[in-house]
């Protein structure tokens, strides 16, 4: 909450201050989190401190001129005296010569199911030093936080070691600079999907002649191949196009465990061997021959490959389009010239020009022009943004029909754009905790496919029939089993959510956020920037009287005209909607030199006269006489939450003090605040208001939003107790809607915080979900996409576990060919890789 008599500075943090971030350790609940706060913020030179208990992380602003050691050690030490532990997050790629970094990010090759995910995350947590490991799947991701000095060398070898390959990801891939590489890594990615799509073709092709004869046959007709022709057609598919999953195979075996491309392998190669045994012991008799099982099964999981690849790529489109918005060139000028350089050179503090048309390369300032801004990529506005000096402009959105110039602000990696693109990415990394249930079944799941077969083999052969029923149905088992489906479930679920979220303004910070936010079922919402515009307006002009509206709201407008004070701003803004009292201004004198007197107001000479505008308190010190309508318009204007000023001209010994309006100052709502409130209702989601503004302001919002619970002249300290209050009583999922300093307590108790990125950055880093415009229907739109990409995952775990427990006692009991059980094994990732695709579809049904 901000309040109405103090403007809210320009955020300037990247330019004149430092942040610090570190890893708390001890904390259990909301009161730790507001203990460590304290402490941090009583630190010399610390602006701002925000804790967030869910991620045991602190965010502290602190000035320039504190430097980074000094500050770092005292915060460190501050901490610890407050009776916890804490650690500085160092955000630097780990390197073999830099022994201090934390954290590092691996590109894994080689992976091709949910087994391979979780044995490269088991290796990598074996390399001393390693705290945590995280692989993803659906990204091929490693992210790794160590605790001691880990070279990158290290992380590869072991990677290696377990039959996979990884290469290091930079630390500032966020950073503009790296535009280009992103894109040339799309265009190998598209190459190898076409490379992919290729090679299924041609499988195919080799496989077709082999199917026909089975198609031919029901029908009457005998088009089936000599046996060596066969030979030969299965031969390339099975050891050309399928020498991937031998390859796959064999490393897993060598590190000791198994996976889908093991089953494959085996499978396949039970079924040729069959028939080369077949055609060895039974010359020219082609009945006894599976060589098309074996290709079969090789084209259609290499063709599901294909459409897993293609569908995976499409999850990602979120992030390649925030990618695609980052210019590679500025045009930076200097003096009167304008030169164009690489987006690398430019420095903050540098003026910019940019044309109608181009995209805007840095953060900034406007310093001269005037136009329309397209921001709908960056923050879901659908309408263009107008745009004047001092407003502020975001890289990456689209200037409209004027030139200008602006001030960089933000660069590179330090950029909004950069920001939202790494939240993205570091939401699209991270599992969900369902995940943890997926990664328990995916570990035994191989070796119990294995034990499923080989009952199978047996089972059949003790029963009497003939060793090839045996074999076919123990391929069957083999072919059947969807691991790929497991591991894909849940994070094409979150990639796809995360990203639709982004394209429409909403931010979420990562795979818990999601899942807790579909929970939700009670909002508090902060009232000042949040609900309300955050800075005032004139809600009353009215005239005494005798007196004419236009003359007196002309005549306020000429005391306040020169200052910079935001009742004085609001007034003229009124002054300057008003038609009537334009005209009335022409005929008025120019006020001599505006004085603030204060605690009282501000009064300027006009004609001859003092004129003053001020408090309630000075209009009883001046004894003026009030007209008794209009001390009863105050009275209701003032328990409604307004604040009221009085324009009066000063008096004398000869005359008394003159009352010549009423003027009454108020918060504004945001124009779609009771819409969202309402929708939030129809989710069965209960609205609640906390503030710090007195009770008359804050019973007015909330009957004007149809809110019932109010808590008001609530103090920023006691905002978090208010939110744990909440949870308690109603014993449900409970999250904050806020934007400044002082509800960052209240953010981190909450069980979700949700910030507008409107506020500060202290309420954003607080937060588990960021708004990127300050729209409060976004928090329906967060929650709406929550619960339908929580609604995928579950759908896709059910599909995934129902393809083998269906389909894999069918394979065992002889019910499914070894073709249609390759089928269904391919499909089964690709299905549920499609149905997290449905999510991209979302629209707000505001």
């Amino acid at each position: 909450m901000t309040d109405l008599a103090t403007p809210r500075a320009a955020d300037t943090s990247h330019v004149d201050a430092k942040t610090a971030e570190l890893d708390i350790r001890g904390m259990t609940c909301a009161s730790c989190a507001l203990r460590v706060e304290k402490a941090l913020a009583k630190v010399p030179g610390v602006s701002g401190a925000s804790v967030n208990l869910a991620t045991e992380k602190a965010s502290v602003e602190a000035d320039a001129s504190v430097a980074a050691d000094t500050l770092v050690a005292a915060l460190v030490a501050a901490v610890r005296k407050a009776g916890y532990d804490a650690q500085p997050v160092v955000e630097a790629p780990l390197s073999a010569s830099d022994a201090a970094a934390t954290s590092a990010e691996l590109a894994i090759g080689g992976m091709t199911c949910a087994a391979c995910a979780l044995r490269v995350e088991k290796a990598l947590a074996k390399v001393p030093g390693v705290a945590s490991a995280s692989v993803n799947l659906a990204t091929e991701k490693a992210a790794v936080t160590t605790n001691g000095a880990v070279g990158i060398d290290q992380l590869i070898a072991a990677v290696t070691k377990a039959g996979y390959q990884a290469t290091p990801l930079a630390a500032d891939a966020a950073d503009a600079g790296t535009a280009p590489v992103d894109r040339d890594k799309d265009a190998l990615a598209r190459q190898a999907v076409r490379r992919e799509l290729g090679a299924v073709v041609l499988c195919a092709l080799l496989t077709l002649p082999l199917i026909v004869p089975m198609v031919a046959e029901p029908l009457g007709l005998d088009a089936m191949l000599p046996a060596s022709l066969q030979l030969a057609l299965a031969t390339v598919v099975q050891f050309a196009f399928g020498a991937r999953f031998y390859r796959a195979a064999w490393k897993a075996v060598r590190a000791g465990s198994g996976n889908m491309d093991l089953l494959v392998a085996l499978g396949t190669s039970a079924a040729y061997g069959v028939s080369v045994y077949q055609m060895a012991l039974h010359p020219g008799d082609t009945m006894h021959l599976y060589f098309e099982a074996s290709a079969v099964v090789i084209t259609l999981v290499r063709f599901g490959k294909w459409l897993e690849a293609r569908a995976k790529r499409q999850t990602t489109d979120a992030i390649r389009a925030l990618n695609a918005l980052r210019p590679d060139r500025a045009r930076i000028v200097v003096g009167m010239q304008e030169h164009e350089v690489p987006l690398a050179q430019v420095r903050v503090g540098m003026v910019v020009a940019v044309r109608p048309g181009e995209r805007v390369p840095v953060d900034g300032a406007v310093l001269q022009g005037r136009t329309h801004i397209d921001e709908s990529l960056i923050t879901g506005e659908s309408l263009p943004v107008p745009k004047q000096p001092d407003d502020r402009v975001t890289a990456g959105s689209i200037n409209g029909e004027g030139a200008i110039t602006v001030t960089t602000t933000a660069i590179g990696a330090e950029t909004t754009l950069a920001r939202i693109i790494r939240l993205v990415e570091t939401a699209q990394a991270e599992k969900a905790p369902i995940q943890r249930l997926v990664d328990r079944v995916s570990e035994i799941f191989v070796p119990a496919i294995l034990a499923i077969a080989l009952v199978t083999l047996t089972g059949w052969l003790l029963t009497g029939h003939d060793a090839e029923t045996a074999i076919l149905n123990a391929v069957a088992v083999l072919v059947i089993a969807c691991p790929c489906a497991l591991g894909l479930a849940t994070p094409t679920a979150i990639m796809a959510g995360t990203g639709v979220a982004a394209r429409h303004g909403v931010l979420i910070k990562d795979a818990q956020a999601l899942e807790i936010a579909h929970q939700i079922r009670v909002v508090a919402f902060d009232k000042t920037g949040t609900l309300t515009v955050g800075q005032p307006s004139v809600t009353a002009f009215d005239a005494a009287p005798g007196i004419g509206r236009a003359d007196a709201l002309a005549l306020a407008a000429v005391v306040q005209r020169h200052s910079d004070h935001p009742l004085a701003k609001a007034v003229v803004k009124a002054f300057e909607a008003a038609p009537e009292a334009l005209a009335s201004a022409s005929t008025l004198p120019a006020a001599g030199e505006a004085r603030a007197v204060a605690g009282r107001g501000v009064e300027a000479d006009i004609g001859g006269e003092t004129v003053a505008i001020g408090s309630s308190r000075w209009l009883r010190e001046r004894d003026a006489a009030l007209p008794p309508a209009l001390a009863q318009r105050a009275h209701e204007l003032e328990a409604q939450g307004n604040t009221v000023s009085w324009l009066m001209k000063r008096g004398n010994a000869d005359a008394p003090a003159e009352v010549l309006a009423l003027i009454a100052f108020g918060d504004t709502l945001k124009p779609g605040a009771r819409a969202a409130v309402e929708r939030l209702s129809r989710m069965g989601v209960t609205s609640a208001l906390v503030t710090g503004d007195n009770e008359g302001s804050a019973r007015s919002v909330a009957a004007a939003l149809g809110i019932d619970e109010v808590h008001a002249q609530v103090l920023p300290s006691d905002k978090a107790r208010v939110v744990h209050d909440l949870k308690i009583r109603t014993s449900s999922v409970v999250a904050m809607a806020g934007d400044g300093i002082n509800d960052a307590p209240a953010l981190a108790a909450a069980d979700i915080g949700i910030a507008m990125a409107t506020g500060t950055d202290v309420a954003m880093h607080a937060a588990g979900i960021t708004l990127m415009r300050g729209d409060p229907a976004l928090v329906a739109d967060a929650i709406d996409i929550s619960r339908r990409t929580w609604r995928k995952i579950r759908q896709n775990l059910f599909w995934a576990f129902v393809y083998n427990l269906i389909g894999i006692p069918l394979a065992a009991f002889g019910l499914l060919n070894p073709m249609i059980a390759g089928a269904a094994m391919a499909f089964s990732s690709v299905s549920v890789v499609t149905n997290a695709l449905l999510l991209r579809t979302w629209r707000s049904s505001r």
